[in-house]
């Protein structure tokens, strides 16, 4: 008989790529996983996994295996979540990620809405950037994600997840006050392309909205100076090192003395926000008031 562990663990290898990754994701010392992987392919009668020089893939029995292990976890994930409602579990905790001004726009509302209707759930929220979100997800590290569509992302037919709309934003043109497009009411992204540019590290969702409406406009934009952090971006942007593109949840509240706000000419680039928790798991007592806690701030905002 399969051991449903030894499945996550397949889901895990396949996920990372290479066996100390997926070790890492779930504490597990990389002999304890392919010893896992030794053993489920001894139960399966199957050779499941090729090792190379750039890491560990499927073979075709491995890849339909991952195909049931999907299915049987999600079914696990639904299993757990009747027998916790059939306990009447009121109480509990669920941990969250979330990037920084998702926090801001949606979390801390959600939480003080939980704080009125559901008093016995405790939610532990922890900053990751939207990429990073969702992979703790899947490594169990968190229950719930609060993560931005990017390329490479699971999309909403992810057999492995559940995804749960929030708000899309647009981000607007940040350029400092003596700049040449200061005045005009929009901005024309192409009328940037000369310009020194500001924005987040590659591998932020944000960094590849930028680059996709730069190239959009027929241009890649000259990215002089880098920050995770969109105040950094804005007081880079207020000290004339070049232009930028920023979410407009960002830019509340934030001090933007030296710097004009103007939103894009045409179709703005936009920022689109979602819940997601493993697939099965979205009933569960204690997760689904925080999802649909989420979901009303989202729409309140």
């Amino acid at each position: 008989m399969i051991e449903a562990r030894r499945l996550h663990i397949l889901r895990a290898v396949a996920d990372h790529r290479t066996v100390t990754a997926a070790a890492a994701a779930l504490y597990l010392t990389p002999s304890a996983v392919s010893q896992q992987l030794t053993a489920l392919e001894q139960e399966t009668g199957h050779r499941l996994v090729e090792r190379g020089a750039k890491g560990v893939r499927l073979t075709p029995a491995g890849e339909i295996l991952l195909t049931h292990a999907n299915a049987v976890l999600a079914q696990l994930e639904r299993a757990e979540a009747e027998l916790a409602a059939y306990g009447a579990g009121s109480a509990g905790t669920v941990t969250l990620a979330s990037f920084a001004t998702g926090i801001g726009q949606v979390v801390a509302p959600a939480l003080a809405r939980l704080a009125r209707t559901a008093p016995g759930i405790r939610v532990r929220v922890q900053d990751a950037e939207g990429d990073a979100s969702l992979p703790m997800v899947l490594d169990r590290q968190v229950d719930v994600a609060v993560a931005v569509e990017y390329r490479g992302a699971p999309d909403a037919d992810d057999p492995r997840l559940t995804h749960i709309p929030l708000y899309a934003e647009p981000f607007d043109a940040v350029v400092p006050v003596p700049h040449r497009l200061a005045d005009v009411p929009e901005v024309p992204l192409a009328e940037l392309a000369k310009d020194p540019w500001i924005g987040p590290y590659a591998g932020n969702p944000c960094h590849e909205v930028v680059v996709l409406a730069c190239e959009h406009a027929g241009f890649q934009p000259r990215l002089e100076h880098s920050s995770d952090d969109f105040r950094a971006v804005v007081a880079l942007a207020s000290a004339a090192a070049g232009v930028a593109l920023v979410p407009r949840s960002a830019l509340r509240g934030m001090d933007l003395t030296g710097v004009v706000v103007r939103p894009v000419d045409g179709v703005a680039p936009t920022r689109r926000v979602f819940a997601a928790v493993r697939r099965g798991a979205e009933e569960h007592p204690l997760i689904r008031p925080v999802l649909d806690a989420l979901a009303e701030a989202a729409t309140e905002d």
